[in-house]
């Protein structure tokens, strides 16, 4: 069991440090900050540039704890929680990559709930130092991270909705 959470934690963690530094950095072949922040602030989300910076170093620095098997509940919740704003701000309702779907970002959700549910297994930082969040923190970070993403989805819904009777004004 806990080779297997290796195996996942550093598969899913170079992953998402990759997926992350496409648009820090523009590293990967990747838009970098300026072109994705384009894309966030024509969702919806503003100001672009600070989403589109808390979003990729969520999935930048959530990769590398996962990675590493430090901090492991952190690291799941950052994913979790870049990747259902990913789902509810740029790919609902397709479902389909192919098309533009979640499918994509409700895989990654799904292994960064299960890992930090299982936790990062015998061969981690975590369990060398024996560090671990007890379950009320766990809960408060989590209700933290959700309430974070509640406010930028209705801020890009409530966004969408004005934008959607006016002119749009595609400089940036």
């Amino acid at each position: 069991m806990d080779t297997g959470l290796l195996i996942l934690r550093v598969v899913f963690g170079l992953v998402m440090i990759g997926h992350g530094t496409q648009k820090l950095f523009g590293w990967f072949g990747g838009p970098g900050p300026r072109q994705a922040s384009g894309f966030v602030g024509s969702r919806g989300f503003a100001p672009a540039m600070f989403w589109t910076l808390t979003g990729s170093a969520s999935e930048t620095a959530g990769g590398l704890l996962l990675l590493l098997g430090f901090l492991t509940p952190l690291g799941s919740i950052a994913i979790a929680a870049a990747m259902l704003t990913a789902i509810v701000g740029f790919h609902w309702p397709k479902f389909w990559a192919a098309e533009g779907g979640y499918e994509h970002a409700l895989t990654m959700l799904t292994a960064a709930v299960a890992i930090g549910i299982t936790g990062p297994g015998a061969y981690s930082i975590d369990a060398a130092l024996g560090t671990s969040l007890p379950w009320p923190v766990w809960s408060i970070i989590g209700v933290l991270a959700a309430l974070g993403f509640l406010v930028g989805v209705t801020t890009a819904a409530g966004r969408r909705r004005s934008a959607a009777g006016a002119p749009q004004n595609v400089a940036a």
